[in-house]
């Protein structure tokens, strides 16, 4: 009888051992980017086990009957992150004159949540395996997007959503007393303590995984106060608050308030900048618009070079982004590096800002951001290394996320 138990387990082990090894994947490396450190090492691999990573070393065995990817030739890196974009908008320039309040008329939000797999699908592609969608997406489209991606439905990076953006009367838009309405629901309006209680807890109702304001695209403005309330309401629900700024004022009110991001801070002066990191106020410059922005593009390079040197903590984020010929939304996302490059920005502060950073003021820092054991298999290769030319990552030739080779 025992004999029979003892043979019994022996297969059920044997059994349990072939199906987990089944899971195993192991990536050969020929070099593995530290973003925090800023180094590399050689010749290193990777196990995955699943979604996550379970060691990482240069004399590690590769279990019998793993999958292998020889990567050997190639630079790993952890998948990066956009933590500024609206994948439920595409402007049509031509049709919209470049003015994106017209193509929110224009698309109706089933239309806009196909354009949203369009670009998730074309983000993830292009390297980006996180991103943290800022509202524009019409009645909660990207709550949507974001669903499918989680349930596997489609492919796109981990995603972390808005809902509706939180602003004063108007929003970012000038409206007519007839038809004051066209502006919503793209913006939530909020002018009174309890219109922002009741704007942030409905988006977070509906989905939203982080809170959008609009400070001040009007001329009556959002306070420190009124700031504050809405990142306690936030936190209340264990989210957090970002905030667009185009003002100095509007930058300083927020600042002082100590929101979690400041979103494009265009007009910030050195005090601004020394007020948001005293506060722990992380910059997500949206610098790509420096490239579109011809007029201003040297207040935006400017503006990220005194953020650099200011020490603020700053994450990569591009914006809403034209239609493109030539380019998917993801390589066009990519060519936000080249301000970066311009202000003389390191490719190490760089990958950092593509990385951990971005992880840290996600709160996820924990799951994303690097490459350690017990962190997701979020993976990318280059054929170059990106800390000595940082154009590699615009060259991605794999990526992985969740463990899943997705190219």
């Amino acid at each position: 009888m025992r004999l029979s138990y003892i043979a019994l387990v022996s297969v059920v082990l044997s059994i349990f051992s072939t199906h987990a090894y089944g899971q195993v994947t192991a990536i050969k490396a020929g070099r593995l980017i530290d973003p925090a450190s800023g180094t590399a090492s050689l010749n290193q691999i990777i196990l995955i086990e699943k979604d996550k990573i379970a060691a990482i070393g240069g004399e590690i065995a590769i279990p019998a009957g793993a999958t292998v990817i020889d990567l050997s030739r190639s630079t790993i890196l952890p998948g990066l992150f956009d933590m500024h974009t609206h994948l439920c908008l595409d402007v049509q320039s031509v049709r919209d004159g470049g003015n994106y309040y017209y193509t929110t008329l224009n698309d109706p939000d089933g239309f806009r949540a196909i354009q949203g797999v369009v670009n998730a699908r074309a983000m993830l592609d292009a390297g980006f395996t996180s991103v943290r969608d800022v509202g524009n997406e019409g009645n909660y489209a990207c709550t949507n997007v974001r669903m499918a991606i989680a349930r596997n439905m489609i492919p796109g990076p981990t995603m972390f959503n808005a809902g509706r953006i939180i602003a004063p009367f108007g929003g970012q838009f000038r409206l007519n007393p007839d038809k004051q309405n066209l502006a919503e629901p793209e913006y939530f309006f909020a002018d009174t303590r309890d219109e922002m209680m009741k704007a942030v807890r409905e988006n977070i109702h509906f989905g939203a995984r982080l809170i959008k304001i609009v400070v001040d695209d009007q001329r009556y403005i959002y306070t420190p106060e009124d700031i504050k309330f809405m990142i306690q309401e936030a936190e209340r629900a264990g989210v957090k608050l970002a905030a667009h700024c185009w003002t100095h004022k509007g930058a300083h009110n927020a600042a002082e308030a100590g929101v979690a991001s400041i979103e494009h801070g265009f007009n910030m002066t050195d005090d601004d900048l020394e007020l948001a990191k005293r506060n722990g106020v992380v910059l997500v410059g949206t610098d790509y618009l420096a490239i579109k922005d011809t007029n201003n593009h040297a207040k935006w390079i400017d503006r990220l070079r005194r953020a650099y040197r200011i020490g603020v903590t700053m994450a990569y984020g591009t914006d809403a982004i034209d239609e493109s010929a030539g380019h998917t939304r993801g390589t066009e996302a990519m060519l936000g590096i080249d301000p970066w490059v311009e202000a003389g920005i390191p490719p190490k502060s760089i990958l950092q800002a593509m990385t951990i950073n971005a992880a840290r003021l996600l709160g996820v820092d924990n799951e994303r951001g690097t490459l350690r054991p017990g962190m997701a298999a979020d993976i990318i290769a280059t054929s170059e290394n990106p800390l000595e030319n940082i154009n590699a990552l615009k060259q991605v030739s794999f990526v992985m996320k969740n463990g899943v080779r997705i190219k």
